[in-house]
This record gives C-alpha cells, structure tokens and sequence, in this order.
C-alpha cells in the first residue's frame, strides 16, 4: 500500500493527522511487509524526499504509528528496534549475524502454557523472537 490516498485514509482512519512527513513514513513502511529501523526509514525518507525529516520527527511518528496500531515495535535488544508493517499475529526469527529480522507463522509455534500472572494483572500479548547466528 503505497498510493498516497490509501495511506492518507489509513492514517486518518487510525486517529493520526497525515501531514506530509508522517505519509511519506507510512509510504515506506506500508510499501510492503519488512522489518525496519528508524535509522533506515530516517535514510530512505530523506533520500526519498524533497524536504528533510529530522531523526527526532521519525523516533515520534513511529512511536505514534505504534501506538495506534499501524506497526508493530519489535525489541530484538536494548539498543536494536525494528517497526514491523505486519501488525497480524506473527513471530521473529532475528540472526545475530546479519541482524535481519524474519517473520515466523503464529501458527509454527505453539505455547500450550503461561505461569499465571502477577494479581491485579492481564496480558497483553506475547512475544517470541528466536535468536539465531550463522553456521
């Protein structure tokens, strides 16, 4: 989904103002399901661009298109994000290596059981991210 209109009623559908930076975000993001990190959406939208995106203004739309649902903000470590245009149900694989992150089917994966939760909580999803390296 990259065509302009599209996004722009995606955007607005979701509760986000589409000025022209946070569609030209979504029009990367949403140009195909990947996995990318706000330092490679902040160099292809400035590449992409007639005008220049601050690294403050990528940080804060993705963290509003994350809020809202749009992507998902996938954590592989403490200092490696990716936002992740598939939002359905799914797992990660991340290679160490090559620090590519690759979907999983939620349904190759099965979890029979949680621990119960802490009182006065309830759970609000569930991650897997499989950490693999190169032999």
């Amino acid at each position: 989904m990259s065509n302009r209109d599209d996004i722009v009623s995606k955007l607005k559908a979701s509760g986000v103002t589409p000025t022209t930076q946070r569609v030209e975000i979504a029009q990367i993001l949403f140009a195909r399901p990947q996995h990318l990190s706000a330092e490679q959406i902040l160099k292809m939208v400035n590449q992409e661009s007639s005008s220049t995106a601050s690294k403050a203004t990528i940080y804060n739309t993705l963290g509003l298109f994350a809020k809202k649902g749009l992507v998902k903000e996938v954590i592989v470590d403490p200092s490696k994000v990716f936002y992740d245009s598939n939002v359905s149900k799914h797992f990660h694989f991340y290679n160490i290596d090559s620090g590519e992150l690759t979907d999983i089917p939620a349904d190759a994966i099965h979890i029979d059981k949680l621990p119960n939760l802490p009182q006065g909580t309830e759970s609000s999803g569930l991650e897997v991210i499989v950490r693999i390296k190169n032999s």
